[in-house]
C-alpha cells in the first residue's frame, strides 16, 4: 500500500538490498525521495534494509529483474519513476562462469528490457552498476573508458554482459538519459565478509577484528583502486541529476574510483596499524586468472560530473572496522 509523500520524485533501485544498493536507498530517502526497492535476494540480504525498511517513503519488492513488465507493474501503484538506479546483478564472477546463460540474461538481457520499459514510461534517467571488470584484462593504465571495447578480451561471462549493457544505456540519451558508472574496487559497511566475492578489504577488516592473520595471495604487490561506499552513492545521485549544485550530466560511460593504485600488502600494513596489531600476515600462491594491475581513469567523471572521492583510504578503513567491530559485537555467541 503506498505511503505517503514524493519529495524529489520516485526512484526505483534494482538490488535494493544489496551492499551498495541499500546505502544508495537510505541516501535517496534522505534527499526527499520516495524510493521504490527491488531485490530477489540472490546476493543480498534484508538486515541491509534494516534501518529505512519502515521510512514512510519506502517501498519494497521482493521480484526478480528477469520478469517482464516489472516496471509497469510498479508504475500501476505508483505512478511512472522518474529515475532508474539499475544495481541488481549476478556479482560472482565463478559463478557467471559457471552459467553463462543465466548471467546474460540477468545482467544484460534484463537490463535492456528495463530500459526500453524505462523509456516507454517516460522516466528521465536510468543509472546503471557498471564494473571495472568491463576492461579485462587491459594493462593500459591508467585505465579509461574508450579502452573497453569489442576487441576486449573478458575474463568472464560477467565482465562481457557487464561491457554490453554499460554500452547501451551510455547510448541511450533520449527518454531517459543513460549513464553507466564503472566502480572499481568498491568497499566500506555492509558488505559481506562471508561472501566469495566480498571484497579483499572486507576480508581483511574481518579477520583483523578477528585477531586472526590476513591472508595474501602471491607477493602482495598486485595493486587496486578501492573507493568508499558513500563516495560511489555520490556519483549515483549526480549521475541521476539529483544535486542542483552539480552540471547536467550527458549521457555516456563513466570510471568511478580514486584514481589511486595501492598494493594488497600496503593495505593489510594499514588494516593491521589501524588495529594496533603487529606484522600477521601469511601469504599463498597466486591464485591463476586475478588482474596484476588495475586502476581509474576519474578525468571524464571529474570534467562531466564535478565529482571527486572525499573519503581517504584510512578514514574509509576506519569508518569499516567500526562497523566491523560493532557487527562483531551484537553476534550471539
Amino acid at each position: 500500500m503506498p505511503k505517503e509523500g514524493s519529495g524529489n520524485g520516485t526512484c526505483v533501485v534494482t538490488g535494493a538490498a544489496g551492499f551498495v544498493g541499500s546505502h544508495l536507498c537510505r541516501r535517496l530517502l534522505d534527499l526527499g525521495c520516495r524510493v521504490i526497492g527491488v531485490d530477489n535476494f540472490f546476493s543480498g540480504h534484508r538486515d541491509n534494509m534494516q534501518e529505512f525498511q519502515d521510512h514512510p517513503r519506502f517501498f519494497f519488492h521482493e521480484r526478480s529483474v528477469t520478469e517482464r513488465n516489472l516496471l509497469s507493474d510498479l508504475a500501476v501503484d505508483y505512478g511512472p519513476p522518474s529515475v532508474i538506479f539499475h544495481l541488481a546483478a549476478i556479482v560472482s564472477v565463478p559463478y557467471s562462469v559457471e552459467h553463462p546463460q543465466e548471467t546474460r540474461e540477468v545482467n544484460y538481457l534484463a537490463t535492456v528490457r528495463l530500459l526500453e520499459e524505462a523509456r516507454n514510461l517516460g522516466c528521465s534517467r536510468f543509472v546503471f552498476a557498471g564494473s571495472a571488470a568491463e576492461y579485462g584484462n587491459d594493462m593500459r593504465l591508467p585505465l579509461k573508458e574508450a579502452y573497453a571495447g569489442g576487441e576486449t578480451s573478458w575474463l568472464s561471462p560477467y565482465g562481457e554482459a557487464k561491457y554490453r549493457s554499460s554500452k547501451a544505456v551510455g547510448a541511450c540519451g533520449y527518454g531517459p538519459r543513460g549513464v553507466a558508472l564503472r566502480c572499481f574496487n568498491i568497499y566500506g559497511p555492509r558488505q559481506d565478509p562471508s561472501s566469495p566475492y566480498s571484497g579483499v578489504i572486507s576480508r581483511f577488516a574481518e579477520l583483523a577484528v578477528q585477531g586472526e592473520p590476513l591472508t595474501i595471495f602471491g607477493d602482495g604487490r598486485q595493486t587496486r583502486d578501492f573507493v568508499y561506499v558513500s563516495d560511489v552513492v555520490e556519483a549515483y545521485c549526480r549521475a541521476a541529476g539529483l544535486d542542483p549544485s552539480a552540471p547536467k550530466v550527458p549521457a555516456g560511460i563513466y570510471n568511478v574510483g580514486s584514481g589511486t593504485r595501492t598494493s594488497v600488502l600496503e593495505l593489510a600494513r594499514l588494516i593491521l596499524n589501524l588495529t594496533e596489531r603487529g606484522e600477521s600476515i601469511r601469504f599463498y600462491p597466486e591464485r591463476p586468472g586475478d588482474i596484476r594491475h588495475s586502476v581509474a581513469s576519474i578525468d571524464a567523471i571529474q570534467a562531466a560530473m564535478a565529482w571527486r572521492p572525499h573519503i581517504s583510504l584510512e578514514e574509509g578503513l576506519r569508518r569499516t572496522l567500526r562497523w566491523m567491530q560493532g557487527r562483531r559485537a551484537v553476534k550471539p555467541a
